[in-house]
């Protein structure tokens, strides 16, 4: 019988001048609760096992590594494009709809 590798997730939180910051991490039933959370206060999740398990190994209140900035900063604008959001003095209205026609999901 195969072992399942445990579930996994993690929050960053991020207040748009420092670097993101390891907010919560946990296995299994912990992790569904942070998942749980998001849902209900409609936060975007972002799904990437690789990035998680690289995360992880940061303790609480890190800051994320300078050589994953670019690829959470992608993720993070993509949250606020979801939400219809600009970072302030983005020049962009920060109440911006993203289109209907939005098509996201796993690799085939």
């Amino acid at each position: 019988m195969k072992k399942t590798a445990p579930r996994q997730a993690i929050a960053l939180t991020y207040d748009g001048q420092k670097a993101p910051v390891l907010s919560a991490k946990g296995d299994d039933e912990l992790a569904e609760a942070i998942l749980a959370i998001a849902r209900e206060y409609e936060v975007p999740i972002y799904e990437n096992a690789e990035l998680v398990r690289l995360l992880a190994r940061l303790e609480l209140g890190d800051a994320i590594p300078e050589q994953l900035y670019r690829c959470i900063a992608e993720i993070i604008a993509f949250a606020w494009y979801l939400k219809g959001k600009a970072p302030a003095g983005s020049g962009r209205d920060t109440d911006i709809t993203p289109p209907l026609r939005l098509l996201a999901g796993p690799p085939e």
